[in-house]
């Protein structure tokens, strides 16, 4: 557990900083990601970005513990 953590704890920062350039790549405006925008309210639910970024941590994680 502590090592999950441990790895959670560096891999977000580094999204973070990465964040402006996966941005450029188009991830976070693909089709299936969810936009509502009304006078005084935005709702933005990431759902396909979600789902590829889920898939992709999925199969890294995976190879790396086999």
């Amino acid at each position: 557990m502590s090592r999950t953590l441990l790895i959670f704890g560096l891999v977000l920062p580094v999204a973070g900083v990465a964040w402006p350039s996966i941005d450029r790549l188009g991830l976070g405006r693909l089709p299936g990601d969810i936009a509502i925008e009304r006078s005084g309210f935005s709702l933005y639910f990431p759902l396909t970005t979600s789902l590829i970024i889920s898939v992709v941590l999925s199969v890294i994680l995976w190879l790396l513990n086999r």
